[in-house]
């Protein structure tokens, strides 16, 4: 069963995550509220978080960073991201903790 964090678009699947910045280490906590929690190392400054989670999900998913588009939450914790290229179940089986 998907996950309503995770949602198949064409080309690819769309994400739903929840970031936690200034964490210990760059992760994936789990699911909250909805979304996929990921802990960050960077902090929210100057979009140094927005591009942590991209480059956190590019090495994760094995895509390329421009294949990855944030979509919604610029300047919030709460985001959707585009991910172009890889099928939802392949994000199951890399991020699921």
């Amino acid at each position: 069963m998907t996950p309503v964090w995770l949602k198949a678009i064409a080309g690819g699947c769309e994400l739903a995550v929840l970031v936690q910045p200034r964490a210990s280490r760059t992760k994936v906590v789990g699911e909250h509220d909805g979304r996929l929690k990921i802990a960050l190392a960077a902090p929210p400054v100057d979009g140094e978080a927005n591009a942590a989670l991209i480059e956190f999900l590019s090495d994760e998913l094995g895509v390329r960073k421009a294949e990855i588009e944030l979509l919604d939450g610029q300047t919030s914790r709460r985001k959707r991201l585009a991910v172009r290229g890889v099928a939802p179940a392949e994000v199951m089986v890399k991020m699921v903790p």
